[in-house]
């Protein structure tokens, strides 16, 4: 319960202490949002996107999941994209990986884990088809490094396929897409790929699907 209590002490201190940096700073806030990035970032507890980042309030439309996943099947994700474009107009759609991840893990190796497996299914797939890039890799640690960085260059290249992306560049709107991974271990995100805002950079940049 104690830390409990201690989320809720903690959100009056820092309530208090931003009016007094700004006395309107909720009230500008209230009305409406007008967040310059999507952010798609793993569910995992030790990706603070908003505070790695140092986004305030209102900067930042976040979608999370086991992952970084972008399903094209998935209603969640596919909802949040449509409202962030054409809704939000975002400038920025960013898909966050990061460094250690029990996902990327679990995906690697044989063993059942659940109902999770299901989610799973296309990291596995392409563990398959990106094999012999991660046994070039010396060792365990570097091939989790290597798939982190493939993981984040297909879910950018699935975003740019979608028809919500897809339709805004068409109309010559925004966003542009990037795929970062964040390390745990020193706190510093990687740029992974950057500034895919047409479907010809794109293919340029980005594995077929």
């Amino acid at each position: 319960m104690k830390y409990y209590q201690k989320l809720i002490e903690n959100n009056a201190q820092w309530a208090a202490e931003m009016t007094a940096n700004d006395p309107d700073f909720f009230a500008k806030r209230e009305a409406k949002q007008t967040p310059h990035y999507l952010v798609i970032g793993c569910s995992d507890s030790r990706v603070p996107l908003e505070m790695m980042t140092g986004a305030l309030p209102g900067e930042m439309f976040v979608h999370r999941n086991i992952g970084n996943q972008v399903w094209e099947t998935d209603m969640n994700i596919l909802s949040v994209l449509q409202f962030a474009v054409h809704v939000l107009d975002v400038e920025h759609v960013i898909v966050c990986g990061h460094s250690n991840c029990g996902a990327l893990k679990a995906a690697q190796g044989p063993q059942s884990n659940g109902l999770v497996d299901h989610w799973l299914s296309d990291i596995r797939d392409l563990i398959r088809t990106q094999r012999p890039a991660l046994d070039a890799c010396p060792d365990a640690e570097a091939r989790l490094h290597r798939l982190s960085h493939l993981n984040v260059l297909q879910q950018v290249g699935i975003l740019s396929r979608m028809p919500t992306i897809l339709d805004a560049w068409s109309r010559g709107r925004r966003p542009m897409l990037h795929g970062w991974v964040y390390d745990i271990g020193t706190g510093l995100i990687e740029r992974v790929v950057e500034q895919v805002d047409s479907a010809e950079r794109a293919v340029a940049l980005l594995p077929a699907h």
